[in-house]
């Protein structure tokens, strides 16, 4: 009892004697904790006798008591060798027993979670301790929520899981992670793809893109500016997961330089995107023509195929995957050295500034490359946009773009990518950890 009376003290801030849920929410901060999202009402919720909307000793002492009931088990059952503490080999074993290959730097992570007494083990007063604050409702949960406290992404594409399964095809880990990322990033794609659309003609028809997406909207209605969107669907949940699973796959070691991260980033993101440009291509002819010209993505690549050639669905390859090069490159050296950095301080351990690092991360990588992806774009809308007259080559596209623009030229669209970026990881963030905690739960 001597345990559950310090924690309240400890979460008692201003020691009037209760606990609120910006106190238990301060507290999960400080332990690398991030995923509570509204359980931390539900407790409230669930233990305030009183209905006051805080906990007094006695209703926390209820939830307290509880939680060890029914996490003494499980406790048990993670302590695989039957020792009385949990180590960096029975973490390893249990994310082995979900499908999922974990590395013993990131086991190590886990256990500096719970180890109070850097002994690097994990005895019962401190699982229990941990699992207070962190109030998962099976294994599941639990492990979903350790991932999700070792990684944070933002961006065009969903945050990355740290580790894979060693068997895509057989792991329930894998197809969880897969299923629920597909999931919030079609739903992200789908409501901001009106953003992802003006993108698109800003980075072709430059200003001119406003006043003919009116007019677009007074000819097909609403509907008009989701035009593309189910081919982006189709093209962003793959092109990411590939590009995510090539990255974990070549890297073999967890402290990486900043140079092997950029390094590993251009790989990784330069054959993923090789791999689905077809559709990229597809993306931008329909962001482009009027609605209703095709009807539907299979329709606009067989027109191409018969009106052109097999050679115009990598039209732009060449600006395309220099655009991405960088890009990845820089946004993942970035974003992998600034979140090593703000997770090893409890002051910058939170969603909001994560979230704001990962950003940075983001517009790192836009900035550096975004030149390319405008000439990519305009030559991809080469056989139909009079507008664009692109040049054949990268260096003849750079001296277009400033004749006909000026640097000015360089940007266009980029302010929409932006605008875009913030709703599309935030809901991206959001959902993928919701959805995951439901297929968790259905599985177990």
């Amino acid at each position: 009892m001597d345990q559950f009376r310090e924690l309240f003290i400890k979460l008692d801030q201003n020691k009037d004697g209760l606990v609120s849920v910006a106190e238990l929410h301060d507290e999960m901060r400080k332990h690398g904790i991030l995923s509570a999202d509204g359980k931390v009402q539900n407790i409230i919720d669930s233990y305030d006798r009183d209905k006051d909307g805080l906990l007094d000793y006695q209703e926390f002492l209820s939830y307290m008591m509880d939680r060890e009931r029914k996490w003494k088990i499980h406790f048990h059952d993670l302590d695989k060798n039957k020792c009385g503490v949990i180590d960096q080999e029975d973490i390893i074993c249990l994310f082995k027993e979900l499908g999922v290959v974990i590395s013993k730097p990131n086991a190590k992570k886990i256990i500096q979670m719970m180890d109070k007494d850097s002994s690097m083990t994990v005895d019962w007063g401190e699982f229990l301790h941990h699992i207070i604050l962190n109030p998962v409702d099976n294994i599941g949960e639990l492990v979903s929520s350790w991932k999700h406290s070792l990684v944070f992404d933002v961006g065009e594409s969903r945050g990355m899981p740290i580790e894979f399964p060693e068997e895509a095809s057989g792991s329930s880990a894998w197809r969880t992670f897969v299923l629920s990322a597909g999931l919030a990033d079609a739903v992200s794609r789908t409501m901001t793809a009106p953003i992802d659309r003006l993108k698109t003609q800003l980075q072709v028809q430059g200003s001119k893109a406003f006043s003919q997406g009116f007019q677009e909207m007074r000819g097909g209605g609403l509907r008009s500016m989701w035009q593309g969107n189910a081919v982006n669907v189709l093209k962003g949940t793959p092109q990411s997961t590939l590009q995510c699973l090539i990255y974990a796959q070549v890297r073999q070691s967890e402290t990486l330089t900043v140079q092997q991260r950029f390094g590993l980033g251009c790989i990784s993101g330069a054959v993923a995107h090789a791999v689905f440009y077809p559709l990229e291509v597809l993306k931008v002819r329909l962001n482009l023509q009027q609605a209703g010209t095709y009807h539907g993505v299979a329709a606009c690549a067989q027109s191409i195929y018969r009106n052109e050639s097999l050679s115009s669905f990598y039209r732009g390859f060449k600006p395309s995957i220099l655009c991405m090069i960088p890009y990845a490159g820089v946004e993942c050296a970035v974003h992998q050295s600034i979140m090593s950095w703000a997770k090893s301080d409890p002051v910058y351990n939170s969603d909001s500034k994560l979230f704001f690092f990962s950003f940075v991360a983001f517009a790192s990588g836009q900035i550096t490359s975004y030149p390319l992806a405008v000439i990519r774009t305009q030559q991809q809308a080469q056989a139909f946009s009079s507008d664009s007259r692109p040049a054949s080559g990268v260096l003849p596209g750079l001296i277009g773009i400033y004749e006909r623009y000026g640097i000015r030229g360089y940007y266009n669209g980029m302010g929409a990518s932006f605008v875009r970026a913030i709703p599309c990881a935030l809901m991206n963030y959001t959902l993928t950890r919701k959805f995951e905690n439901v297929f968790s739960s259905m599985e177990s």
